[in-house]
C-alpha cells in the first residue's frame, strides 16, 4: 500500500501507472488534509527549516551526506517538544 497526499507527483499518470503495474494499493489523503499525517508533516517541516534551507547542497552526494547527518541529529541529539523535550534515541533505549 502507498499512502500519499494529492501532490502532483503522486497523482501523475506515470506514478499511478507504476503503482498499478506493481499491484500496489493506492491510498490518498483528502485534498488539503495536511493533518491526516501530522507527525510526518511536522518532520518534513523540521527537515526543511533546520537543514535544507540553511545549507546549499551543490550535488546529490552532498545532499545525501547532509540528510544522513540531519537524520542522526534528529534522532540522537535533538530534543523533541512532543516527547517532553527528550531525545528519541534515549526513549527507544529506555523501552528496548
Amino acid at each position: 500500500m502507498m499512502n500519499a497526499d494529492q501532490g502532483s507527483q503522486f497523482t501523475s499518470d506515470v506514478f499511478i501507472g507504476i503503482l498499478e503495474a506493481n499491484k500496489v494499493i493506492i491510498s490518498m489523503d483528502g485534498k488539503g488534509r495536511g493533518i491526516d499525517n501530522i507527525f510526518i508533516e511536522r518532520f518534513w517541516r523540521s527537515l526543511k527549516y533546520e537543514c535544507i534551507y540553511w545549507n546549499s547542497f551543490e550535488t546529490g552526494i552532498t545532499l545525501n551526506k547532509g540528510l544522513k547527518e540531519y537524520f542522526q541529529f534528529y534522532n540522537q541529539e535533538r530534543f523533541h517538544e512532543s516527547l517532553e523535550y527528550k531525545i528519541p534515541l534515549n526513549i527507544y533505549r529506555a523501552t528496548a
